[in-house]
């Protein structure tokens, strides 16, 4: 593994850094957690006007064609300030999905929309029996008077209120069929008759929706990759979702550090600062080594994406091992600072609102512990 960040990366890390530590303080954060949106135009129009909507999306369809570490890279900055809005669901499920199953036609009428942040997309995926399996999915798509139509629930769909376009994965056959596996993907208008929205209460305060469908009739065109082999492409998608988790959560860990590391050096106690305890020491570095241990996981599987080498496995073990490396450091970043971590106006909470969330988004320990073992021992 060779990574050397270009001018290019640099460019987008200190044009990151600038513009949400001028946008995105922990005071607006709290705020946007009582919106309605969760964001607002203005933000999501300054990162349009950055590029970071079209970050990977090919030139031909209006983006700027860079690798996903860039993204990772950015996506770590977004870690740092916990970024509100629909930035990862519309680039990570959206924007992933037309990318690798859309049609040409699909492609050049969404992506340009889509890298522009003029529309949003997110995916409707888990259900209440069906949290990242495809086999228990149960929402049907069916045929009525030369039409498909959709019926069925669907749960945690990120930013739905938001998003101009839905894409649903639903089940259109039996595995007897012949198909790989019953499925189907289809892009639905998110007012379209027949959707119903509501919003789920959760830790992070983010905006999680469950989607009730009631026959939502399909627009001719928009079904999206071949009926039956979904999870051919699904997939993947959702093992590079998961890494890119782990770079938000890396980002929000790298930040708990700091604040940690900055109250040992100033906060007093028996005539010297506690950064000058052993136990405190100890914390600090143990933060500091999950964090490394993070970043070098991450970078290594972005490296291995960008090089299109297989790399599902390194994304399993990213995820399982950030999962537990940034509710640690979380942790001790309360143990260090002690009663003004749990205090609402200080950022420590925020962190730890969304490490919770995080752990479970895109597959807990156990899930991605399954996933290594399925590839190990195969």
């Amino acid at each position: 593994m060779n990574i050397n960040f270009s001018e290019e990366q640099k460019m987008i890390m200190d044009s990151a850094r600038h513009f949400l530590k001028k946008e995105c303080t922990s005071e607006f954060v709290r705020s946007m957690a009582q919106d309605s949106k969760g964001f607002t135009p203005r933000l999501w129009d300054g990162m349009a006007e950055l590029g970071w909507m079209g970050l990977v999306v090919p030139e031909k369809y209006g983006g700027f064609q860079g690798e996903f570490l860039d993204l990772v890279l950015l996506l770590e900055e977004m870690g740092k300030v916990n970024l509100p809005g629909p930035f990862f669901s519309h680039v990570l499920l959206g924007e992933m999905c037309l990318l690798s199953a859309g049609n040409e036609e699909q492609k050049e009428h969404y992506l340009p929309l889509l890298s522009q942040g003029e529309v949003i997309m997110t995916l409707a995926l888990n259900e209440p029996e069906s949290i990242y399996d495809f086999n228990s999915i149960a929402t049907r798509a069916v045929v009525q008077n030369n039409s498909i139509v959709i019926t069925g629930k669907k749960l945690y769909v990120p930013d739905a209120e938001s998003a101009n376009y839905i894409i649903c994965v639903a089940r259109t056959g039996d595995f007897v069929s012949g198909s790989e596996d019953g499925l189907g993907v289809f892009i639905l208008d998110r007012k379209s008759p027949g959707i119903t929205l509501r919003e789920l209460k959760t830790m992070a305060i983010d905006k999680q929706y469950e989607i009730v469908l009631d026959e939502v009739k399909v627009v001719s065109g928009c079904t999206l990759g071949e009926n039956g082999k979904v999870r051919s492409w699904l997939e993947p998608i959702l093992f590079k979702a998961a890494l890119a988790k782990c770079a938000e959560m890396m980002g929000s860990g790298q930040r708990v550090l700091q604040l940690a590391v900055a109250h040992a050096k100033n906060r007093e106690q028996f005539g010297k600062p506690i950064g000058s305890f052993q136990a405190i020491q100890h914390h600090c570095v143990n933060m500091l080594m999950d964090v490394e241990t993070c970043r070098w996981m991450v970078y290594k599987a972005a490296w291995m994406m960008d090089e299109q080498k297989s790399c599902q496995m390194q994304c399993a073990m990213a995820k399982a091992w950030c999962n537990e490396a940034y509710k640690r450091v979380v942790n001790i970043g309360h143990q260090v600072m002690g009663g003004i971590g749990y205090a609402e106006e200080h950022e420590l909470p925020l962190h730890f609102r969304r490490s919770r969330f995080a752990e479970p988004t895109f597959g807990g320990g156990d899930y991605h512990r399954q996933k290594i073992a399925d590839q190990l021992l195969s």
